[in-house]
């Protein structure tokens, strides 16, 4: 059986047990990844029946990382939901229900508690501060922990078509100040929010304390970007064809407006 992404994320939380970094990741490739929710029912509007697997003392929602995992775990045909884990973890909150990923069918299998859950959602929605400064000189990356600069890599390759691409580089701006700077080049305009959050959460879970990094946005044909660009180190960004509209139909399509419970 092929690995997945929380297969492998899985694993190394269960070689470094005490490693907080190593359960801080899995933790954000379960929300990145897309999991498929089984359901009761098919899907009715924006409402959906999750199945509940019940404990003596707690009760679980049943995700699964891959269309065949659920079909190998139920053996029939079976209603589901493809979500985010970010989605299914913000549908759960306050319900008092865990997640139960992968059970009996894969390595990564695991039950993840009600209060795990809930951490999940109040670190995902923390949200960046945002600032203004201008910036006197760029420099080159130096001193960076390598699983922050892994961790930017695993999230950016998530945010297909939201950029061209991204340099991580040394920043000093007026008045003295240094830190590092991570500059977005040529993005979707709606999209720098998720951006900056996604770069926030890629510092959060990769476990550094009291770190810092900022994020800018600028267009390919900035002068700031040739200077970004001999300094910097660069990300390349999934590149996807954008149709003119994409209606938005599925539930949970939308993060703003998770689905409901029934």
């Amino acid at each position: 059986m092929t690995s997945t992404p929380l297969d492998v994320a899985h694993a190394a939380m269960e070689v470094a047990s005490s490693d907080d970094a190593a359960r801080l990741q899995f933790f954000e490739r379960l929300a990145d990844a897309e999991l498929f929710l089984l359901l009761t029912q098919e899907v009715q509007g924006e409402v959906i029946s999750p199945e509940v697997f019940n404990l003596s003392d707690a009760s679980f929602v049943l995700v699964f990382d891959t269309e065949a995992r659920l079909a190998e775990f139920v053996g029939k045909p079976a209603p589901y939901a493809a979500l985010s884990g970010r989605v299914i973890a913000q549908m759960l909150a306050g319900q008092g229900l865990g997640l139960g990923v992968n059970l009996e069918v894969a390595p990564s299998s695991i039950l993840i508690p009600a209060d795990a859950v809930a951490w999940l959602v109040e670190t995902l929605d923390h949200a960046p501060d945002e600032v203004e400064a201008r910036a006197e000189e760029f420099l080159p990356p130096a001193g960076l922990p390598e699983v922050l600069v892994s961790a930017l890599d695993a999230k950016l390759s998530t945010a297909a078509g939201l950029a061209r691409w991204a340099y991580l580089v040394g920043v000093r701006y007026d008045g003295g100040a240094q830190s590092h700077l991570l500059g977005f080049v040529d993005a979707i305009p709606e999209a720098e929010g998720a951006l900056a959050k996604a770069v926030s959460e890629a510092l959060t879970f990769s476990g550094i304390e009291a770190g810092a990094l900022d994020v800018g946005f600028f267009v390919s044909s900035d002068s700031a970007t040739a200077q970004l660009a001999k300094v910097g180190l660069r990300f390349d960004l999934p590149q996807i064809d954008r149709p003119e509209a994409r209606p938005i139909a599925a539930p949970g399509s939308d993060p703003d407006r998770p689905p409901k419970l029934r």
